[in-house]
């Protein structure tokens, strides 16, 4: 999963990228209004982190911006503790939660996994397909109860067709959601990840839609 975050606090800004980082996320930064607008309106991103007290445009503006440019991308905002007006307006500017600073950053990312999950039609945390299960608290994936060791990219590329179970998923749309901006995107990796993972939960676990991408289904559903 891809997430922007956009706040011009370098140490808060640094601090949310590593904690991202290391909960399995790719992140990319913007450190005011402007770019963090052009960032959210031009690139795929699962989810944004948007700051309200930015220079250049405050973060009003660009969630407004946003909205009224159709992108439906779920924003989580940053708030002063105890401006409750400040959550009032981003929820009535579109935002879908918010987190007032100071915060634990557990409970950012609790919220966090929590609006990407809704996004993709996920009540719960854990991510079930046969007897597979991703759970998004702790990481841990598992075959019929059994765990399963992937790499942080055969995670990340696993998570994101769990999330969008049923549907298949061009090859672009797994590079946008699973690297950040700066990774260097080679196309070819993507049917590495999807062989190991094959070699790990099963030969049919994930399904090639010759031309269009990949597809991850219940195994009774399954096309292939």
């Amino acid at each position: 999963m891809r997430v922007l975050i956009v706040e011009d606090e370098p140490n808060l800004r640094n601090q949310l990228q590593a904690t991202l980082e290391g909960a399995g996320y790719a992140v990319d930064t913007a450190s005011d209004g402007e770019e963090g607008h052009y960032m959210g309106s031009t690139e795929a991103y699962d989810a944004i982190i948007l700051d309200l007290g930015l220079p250049e445009v405050d973060g009003l503006t660009v969630l407004d911006r946003w909205r009224k440019e159709g992108k439906t991308t779920p924003v989580l905002v940053l708030t002063a503790r105890d401006s409750w007006s400040d959550k009032v307006a981003g929820l009535d500017a579109g935002a879908d939660d918010y987190v007032a600073k100071p915060f634990q950053s557990e409970e950012l990312i609790a919220r966090l996994r929590a609006l990407i999950r809704r996004a993709s039609g996920n009540a719960s945390a854990e991510l079930i397909a046969g007897d597979i299960r991703l759970d998004t608290r702790s990481g841990k994936v598992t075959k019929a109860g059994e765990p399963v060791k992937l790499t942080a990219q055969e995670y990340k590329l696993l998570s994101y067709l769990l999330h969008h179970k049923g549907k298949v998923v061009s090859r672009t749309e797994l590079i946008e959601h699973i690297y950040d901006q700066d990774f260097d995107r080679d196309s070819n990796t993507i049917e590495v990840f999807v062989t190991r993972i094959r070699k790990k939960l099963g030969p049919d676990v994930i399904t090639t839609i010759r031309g269009l991408g990949y597809s991850l289904d219940e195994p009774a559903e399954a096309g292939a």
